[in-house]
């Protein structure tokens, strides 16, 4: 299980402090939420056709530094 305090996204963006890594961050755990439970690492989860259509413009932008290098 994982959890964390509540922390609005410009609070966490401004903690991290680079907008550019944050989005590849988000963009990196989607990868794996969409590709784990093909490899049978987790449960799969609904990824609406919205955010499968974000996610595939935000990798097509060049947000894909910390994508999985394996499995997908």
């Amino acid at each position: 299980m994982c959890a964390s305090g509540p922390l609005a996204l410009n609070a966490y963006v401004k903690s991290i402090g680079d907008e550019h890594l944050v989005v590849d961050m988000l963009v990196g755990d989607l990868k794996r939420v969409i590709e784990y439970p093909k490899l049978g690492f987790a449960v799969e989860q609904d990824v609406p056709d919205h955010v499968r259509t974000a996610y595939e413009h935000l990798l097509r932008a060049g947000f894909v530094s910390p994508l999985m290098t394996t499995g997908g």
